[in-house]
């Protein structure tokens, strides 16, 4: 049984609902809108304040989605989204406590490779995570693909020099609609943990670089994410000519009108082409670096102390490529696996490596690799792995408490083909392994233990900077040592895993005069 419930904040009254989850009371409060619309004059540009409303706003439902093309095919158990560029700028509130004070505050940025997704999603609910473990969660959505990272500026002027950034703004912006009004909701302004997954915790990589996210969280938790997904002002300049082509509009003013239904076929072209092109992950969007909001790349930033005093949590899974290889569309003309798994380290500054990186992966598994154990972990290693190794590295020097894991158990589906897999990590943190978004990674197999164990370190570390939980070793500083815990059916600490890659990576960098971290 729902009961109703109204809460005052900064803007005005809303209106959310209270049940109880997890034996405890937990009220909920969705759709809240955190800034202004983003339509006609406001497209492409950043986020401004949410106006005030008079009388009590109706929360008990969950606001749109941005704009976004349905996933084709959809995820089984995924229910259709509902989007609108009107309202789009809203998140959603799950307090056990809303007449009470002090808790911590996680504030959820949801993946989907920056063209789709939202923090209504089901295995985002944030009922059971508030209430098992004691914190006021919230998800955000944010504007996706082109209206979140066209980079305008070269052809609209200094009115939109930002606006292939206005995607991380809108976080931002949603973060000071924490600081203004969390504490009604029984929340504490001054202990919010930002986190997110694939491109949710790319969000949170980007934005522990960005000068104006100082001082907006004390803690980030980074699942399966990177400081280094972003392109130079120019190449997003290039990309956004093409993406003009592709409107089939002469003029860049004409997108300022042009129906949003026009932006999303056009992205999808651009989303297809970008996967004909890579055997690894297509992502055509990605916020530009040289920019107002983004002057430096966020790896450079944080390894010259930006956000030092965050305490991070940073992670993968073990089989995070195994989407890109088993859901791929075959195609005749495909080269063999290790051909794919050479043109992805061709295409991540290795080319010609193959062999060696055979030899690397052939040591870690105990064994010769297959071909698409190779493609599997090439992907993993270059796209999510290895760029999470080099912000922990970069934090050495940091004031902030530093941790790593690593995701190794095997979801059952497709006999075991996914191995443990991308986004596989979800369910388990938000205490969702019974839901159906869940249900075709789990099959109701998933160990109880290990969800309760990740919430509740989730939580502990959210609390006071320190992922802690019943039944879990001590977590060690990644600082001394390269020390992961590794998270399975038995939970353990392990120093430097897959050591043998992060070497092979490390030499790469080395190879090629980038600074290595």
């Amino acid at each position: 049984m729902s009961l109703s419930r109204t809460v005052t904040i900064a803007e005005g009254r809303v209106r959310g609902t209270a049940t109880v989850v997890e034996r405890r009371g937990v009220s909920r409060f969705l759709g809240i809108p955190y800034a202004g619309s983003p339509v006609g004059s406001a497209r492409f540009r950043p986020p401004v304040p949410a106006f005030g409303w008079a009388g009590v706003r109706d929360c008990t439902g969950p606001g749109p989605a941005a704009p976004q093309n349905p996933e084709v095919p959809a995820p089984p158990g995924r229910k259709p989204r509902t989007w609108s560029e009107d309202g789009c700028l809203n998140l959603n509130v799950w307090t056990p406590d809303a007449c009470g004070s002090g808790l911590p505050v996680m504030v959820w940025i949801h993946g989907g490779a920056y063209v789709s997704g939202a923090g209504s999603d089901g295995m985002y609910d944030g009922g059971n995570l508030a209430g098992a473990t004691g914190t006021v969660v919230v998800t955000v959505n944010y504007r996706l693909g082109a209206l979140g990272f066209l980079h305008l500026g070269d052809l609209l002027g200094d009115g939109y020099a930002d606006s292939s950034n206005v995607a991380l703004l809108d976080v931002l912006e949603a973060l000071r609609w924490v600081g203004r009004n969390i504490d009604a909701f029984g929340g504490d302004p001054g202990n919010v943990t930002l986190f997110g997954e694939s491109a949710g915790a790319a969000a949170v990589g980007t934005l522990l670089g960005m000068p104006a996210s100082e001082g907006l969280f004390r803690r980030a938790i980074m699942q399966s994410g990177t400081a280094e997904r972003f392109r130079s002002a120019a190449d997003s300049a290039r990309l956004s000519r093409e993406f003009l082509s592709l409107c089939e509009v002469g003029d860049a003013r004409e997108l300022l009108v042009l129906p949003v239904e026009r932006l999303l076929e056009a992205q999808e072209k651009l989303v297809q082409q970008f996967g004909a092109e890579t055997y690894a992950v297509p992502l055509p969007f990605q916020p530009a670096v040289g920019t107002p909001s983004l002057p430096l790349p966020p790896l450079e930033a944080v390894r010259a102390g930006m956000n030092s005093g965050v305490d991070l949590l940073v992670g993968t899974n073990l089989n995070e490529g195994s989407f890109a290889v088993e859901m791929r569309p075959k195609d005749p003309l495909d080269p063999p696996y290790a051909g794919r798994a050479a043109a992805v380290l061709r295409d991540f500054g290795a080319p010609g490596r193959l062999e060696e990186y055979a030899q690397a992966v052939a040591l870690v598994l105990g064994a010769e690799a297959s071909g698409k154990e190779l493609l599997e972990a090439v992907v993993s290693d270059a796209v999510y792995r290895q760029p999470s190794n080099r912000l922990l590295d970069a934090r050495h020097g940091s004031a902030g408490r530093t941790f790593s894991y690593l995701f190794t158990w095997r979801s059952p589906a497709m006999g075991g083909k996914l191995g443990a897999c991308h986004a596989l990590d979800i369910p388990f943190v938000f205490r969702q392994l019974g839901s159906p978004e869940a249900e075709f990674l789990t099959r109701g197999r998933a160990p109880q233990g290990l969800g309760d164990a990740m919430s509740s370190a989730w939580a502990a570390f959210a609390r006071a900077g320190l992922p802690a939980a019943p039944g879990l070793p001590s977590w060690p500083d990644y600082r001394y040592g390269r020390q992961a815990m590794i998270l399975d059916d038995v939970l353990r600490v392990e120093e430097d895993p897959r050591s043998e890659l992060r070497e092979f990576w490390a030499d790469v960098l080395a190879a090629s005069g980038s600074a290595a971290v």
